[in-house]
């Protein structure tokens, strides 16, 4: 059996400092000359953007509320092999899912599936030998996560580094205590209401990414971590799976031609996607073709299709609306019945235009739908959302069933009912208002959709950007 490497950062509640201990493990490892393959627990899209500065390799979501175990296992076992070493970073406190969910939607899911051994980072601040009481807690909670090791966060000093290893020493002897991280407020992150700044937005400079190593290998076991291997009742992955992912990836090199091009908007103002919704395009025959809305004048020629994914185009209001001849281009494409998907961000940008909370206008959009987007004080949608199609669209035919994840702090004005509305919406068993609206051929929502949920949507919107032509 292969000897896989990799473990899960985690903690007993946000803000404990997972990402930044993340993100530093990651630099020192790539550092050393190792190939470190990053993951990321959950619908977030804030933290791979900074796991891909890092290690240089896109990161993949991993999780088990959208997706099925079977369609995590295989996405995380397929990008592995003996020379690359697994880095995930966890969601939440580890044991925090749906509701009262131990499992469901938590990194505890992911960490059981994959068999992948966890790393806890505990905030360690006005703590000693209460640490160990905590960290006992986590070992025996549930039988089929394995705590492997412990990493203290915000240590005051060398005495209290001291204390915490003697405690764990005493208390938790089956667990290794990899480093302890002392307080240092210019490792912070700044952040804002959609959680971190995107890397996008606050790129990590090659002096900080050296700062984040020369931490982790002042402070942490690396030479332990490394060594942290999978369970050997780890699953093994289906054949097929690895194959279709060589297969997406050198499609190009290997002169398979796809049969359509997809345009795929991604620049600042456009960046939260799911790797695994391209790499699924990709399988299903599509070329994808990335541009800028900010920045280009136009959608890419020869295109048969449009994706235009979430990101905060409110941040860009003024060059969105500056750029007209892009505007106009979408218009065009969607007056010639391209297909169109758009979501969150993405379906901002199709209306006509955006709203301070007062109702100032900040900006003019697209308006391919006739409404106004008004940004909010709090935040308007948070949670994984459960979608049915109510009629055939181009992402599938009706009663087809997806899942996704809704995170917004913007609101659409009343939306006529001339406009279908081809989404069913529910949250956790609790109906929604119907959502997915389209004009044309242009479909578009604020809920993210995993396409792994059902990797039919993929092929359906390949297939209805090549009936297009």
């Amino acid at each position: 059996m292969s000897s896989f490497h990799g473990f899960l950062i985690a903690a007993p509640q946000s803000g404990s400092g997972k990402t930044t201990v993340c993100l530093a493990i990651m630099a020192a490892l790539v550092r050393r000359g190792l190939s470190v393959v990053p993951f990321k627990c959950g619908p977030d899209f804030i933290d791979p953007g900074y796991h891909r500065a890092v290690t240089g390799q896109p990161s993949i979501n991993l999780d088990g509320w959208m997706c099925s175990e079977e369609f995590v296992q295989n996405t995380f076992l397929a990008r592995l092999d003996d020379h690359k070493i697994a880095v995930i970073e966890g969601v939440m406190g580890l044991f925090d899912g749906i509701g009262t969910s131990c499992r469901t939607g938590s990194s505890a899911q992911i960490a059981a599936a994959t068999g992948t051994p966890v790393v806890l980072v505990v905030n360690a601040r006005g703590m000693a030998a209460s640490a160990a009481a905590l960290v006992k807690g986590f070992i025996s909670f549930d039988p089929q996560v394995r705590l492997a090791g412990v990493i203290f966060n915000n240590v005051g000093s060398e005495h209290h580094a001291a204390l915490l290893r003697e405690v764990i020493a005493s208390h938790c002897p089956e667990i290794a205590c990899f480093g302890c991280v002392p307080r240092d407020e210019s490792l912070v992150i700044p952040s804002r209401h959609l959680g971190l700044v995107t890397a996008e937005d606050n790129p990590l400079s090659p002096e900080f990414i050296e700062k984040l190593a020369d931490m982790a290998e002042r402070c942490l076991d690396l030479d332990g971590l490394s060594l942290l291997g999978f369970d050997s009742a780890q699953p093994t992955v289906d054949n097929s799976w690895s194959q279709s992912w060589s297969q997406s990836q050198s499609r190009l090199v290997s002169g398979v031609e796809p049969h359509v091009k997809i345009a795929v908007a991604r620049d600042q103002a456009f960046c939260f996607m799911y790797e695994d919704n391209l790499r699924l395009l990709q399988e299903a025959g599509a070329e994808l073709i990335f541009f800028s809305p900010l920045r280009d004048a136009a959608v890419p020629t020869d295109i048969q299709g449009i994706y235009l994914p979430g990101g905060y185009p409110e941040l860009y209001a003024r060059e969105l609306t500056e750029n007209v001849r892009m505007a106009e281009s979408i218009r065009t494409a969607v007056a010639a019945n391209m297909p169109v998907y758009a979501e969150c961000g993405g379906f901002v940008y199709l209306t006509e235009g955006l709203d301070e909370p007062n109702g100032q206008s900040t900006a003019d959009f697209a308006g391919i739908f006739p409404v106004r987007c008004r940004m909010l004080p709090k935040r308007k949608a948070l949670g994984y959302r459960e979608v049915e199609l109510a009629e055939d669209t181009l992402i599938g035919t009706a009663r087809a069933v997806v899942r996704g994840h809704e995170f917004h702090y913007s609101e659409i004005g009343a939306m006529t009912e001339k406009v279908k509305r081809c989404y069913r919406v529910s949250r956790q068993g609790v109906t929604l208002e119907p959502e997915g609206f389209q004009i044309q051929n242009c479909l578009a929502s604020y809920i993210h959709l995993h396409f792994g949920s059902n990797p039919d949507i993929a092929r359906a919107f390949v297939d209805a950007c090549a009936a297009h032509g």
